[in-house]
C-alpha cells in the first residue's frame, strides 16, 4: 500500500468531489478516508488514498490531478504519507 495525502481548497463549486473522485477511481486510486467541509463558501477536502496501483509516476500523478484542480478553479496538494508526516511532526 503506497498511501498519499490528498487536500483540495477552494471556492465551493458545483462537481469538485465528482471531478477528483473519477480521476482516482480511472488511475485505480483508491480512496481509504476522506473527509470535506465548506466554511463561509470555501471547500476542504482532506482525503487518505492508497495509490499503490497507480501505473504513473508519482510525479506524473501529481500534475495531473493538480491541472485538474486548476480546471475548476481549486488549489490539489498531494504528498506521500511519509513527507507528510515529516512535516507535521511536532
Amino acid at each position: 500500500m503506497k498511501k498519499t495525502i490528498i487536500t483540495v481548497v477552494g471556492k465551493d463549486t458545483v462537481g469538485i468531489i465528482a471531478k477528483v473522485c473519477t480521476y482516482l477511481a480511472e488511475n485505480k486510486v483508491n480512496i481509504l478516508d476522506i473527509s470535506q467541509t465548506i466554511v463561509q463558501g470555501f471547500f476542504n477536502m482532506m482525503m487518505i488514498v492508497d495509490a499503490g496501483k497507480i501505473d504513473k509516476s508519482f510525479g506524473q500523478f501529481s500534475d495531473e490531478i493538480r491541472a485538474i484542480g486548476e480546471d475548476i478553479g481549486v488549489q490539489i496538494r498531494v504528498q506521500q504519507e511519509d513527507i507528510f508526516n515529516s512535516m507535521h511532526r511536532i
